[in-house]
């Protein structure tokens, strides 16, 4: 027998779960909701962790998710630093870090993701250093205080924004390690990619692209030097890594629940896991997308907010499929910033200039919009971005280019 019952048990302790509680009430919920995080703050925002928070202009507060009131306010039971051991789905029981077993109507699976940790010579040293939490955060801020030189290996945006936010604003030098030939390319595309890794040079950020690290070098077990497959050898005082990470289903995958080709969990259009009642949200929720045609599996904050208002929905029965195109955005201190709805692929048709360092570039697959990308212009442009998307829309890429053409006209 459970030792108490809830009407909806939310697990994990970021913005989806929060997203969900709040959504539950402003739908209507009445029962009794719990959220169960195991990070020691209440649920918050990551994006700011590598450029704000790090920086040291926002703190924590800034960052959450709701007011710290909040949740009393509103009848939403917070348990922090504490974990979901053991789901029971079929019995519709958890059980808790604290040894407590919860009975639950319905379930939110919010629990995210794990950075990915490099298996290297030296992997081990003190002084290499992931980024994921507030912990990390303020981390990295306190030893950077003291160091000059700082290898990022990785070129996608976690590499990039603490690169820019550790020289713009602690004046720290940066040298950037990755696979890739450019920063981001993996995301923006080999055509767009040098415009970023352009304006990093500008501001003294080194980068060597196309290698691979091989190891890792010390002294007293610390890190003083990372050593690439290809030969180079650079120093520093600390490493930061941005491998990516892997969506955290352990919990899930014990309790039976289905996972998907990419690693999440498999769910249906309305977010809804292979056991009823079950829903997902966040890095680790690969739903069918009605927009796309296909299985997404996304690791963006706004993703993960906009997942956990269509499981509350879904949650009360509405009924609803998660048709919200996805939205992501991203800066490099204040040097520059973009917007960023997709995903999709194919080539990029610009609007604006590069050279200006002012455009949209539209993505055109097969003739149609599949995602766009925005550099300091009128945010409409995105808006229109999302409904070309939305409605598989297909317009004239010359059209598309022009800033004559009113693009709500196409």
């Amino acid at each position: 027998m459970a030792d108490r019952a809830v009407d909806f048990l939310l697990i994990g302790g970021g913005v989806a779960a929060a997203r969900c509680a709040r959504t539950l009430r402003e739908e209507g919920a009445e029962g009794s909701i719990l959220l169960v995080g195991r990070e020691p703050d209440p649920p918050y925002d990551r994006p700011p962790l590598s450029k704000g928070y790090l920086r040291g202009e926002s703190g924590r507060e800034a960052a959450l998710a709701e007011s710290p009131d909040w949740w009393e306010a509103n009848d939403v039971e917070l348990l922090t630093g504490t974990s979901v051991m053991k789901l029971d789905a079929d019995g519709r029981t958890a059980k808790l870090s604290t040894k407590e077993e919860v009975g639950f109507d319905k379930a939110l699976l919010a629990t995210g993701a794990n950075v990915r940790r490099l298996r290297a010579d030296g992997a081990d040293l003190d002084g290499l250093h992931y980024l994921r939490a507030f912990g990390n955060s303020d981390a990295i801020r306190e030893e950077a205080a003291e160091a000059e030189r700082v290898v990022l290996i990785g070129g996608s945006y976690i590499g990039c924004e603490v690169a820019a936010s550790l020289s713009a604003g602690l004046g720290k030098h940066c040298t950037i390690l990755m696979q890739e030939d450019e920063v981001l390319e993996r995301t923006v595309g080999p055509s767009l990619a040098p415009f970023f890794g352009g304006i990093l040079r500008e501001h003294g950020v080194e980068i060597h692209g196309g290698d691979s690290l091989d190891r890792f070098e010390g002294s007293d077990g610390r890190v003083s030097r990372v050593v690439t497959e290809g030969g180079l050898e650079l120093d520093c005082d600390m490493v930061i890594v941005g491998a990516g990470v892997m969506p955290d289903v352990t919990l899930a995958r014990s309790g039976g629940i289905e996972l998907g080709e990419a690693g999440g969990l498999l769910c249906s259009s309305g977010l809804e896991t292979s056991l009823e009642g079950v829903f997902a949200a966040g890095d680790m929720c690969e739903y069918d997308s009605v927009i796309h045609g296909r299985p997404l599996r996304l690791e963006h904050w706004d993703v993960a907010a906009e997942h956990g208002k269509t499981a509350a929905r879904n949650m009360l029965g509405q009924g609803v499929d998660h048709d919200v195109v996805p939205y992501f955005f991203s800066d490099l201190a204040d040097w520059v910033s973009l917007g960023y709805v997709g995903p999709g692929s194919g080539e990029p048709v610009i609007r604006g200039s590069l050279d200006d360092g002012s455009f949209t570039a539209f993505y055109l697959d097969d003739g149609k919009v599949t995602a766009a990308l925005s550099v300091a212009r009128d945010e409409n442009e995105l808006e229109e971005a999302r409904r070309f998307i939305r409605e598989g829309a297909g317009p004239d890429s010359s059209a598309l280019a022009d800033d004559g053409t009113e693009l709500g006209s196409l």
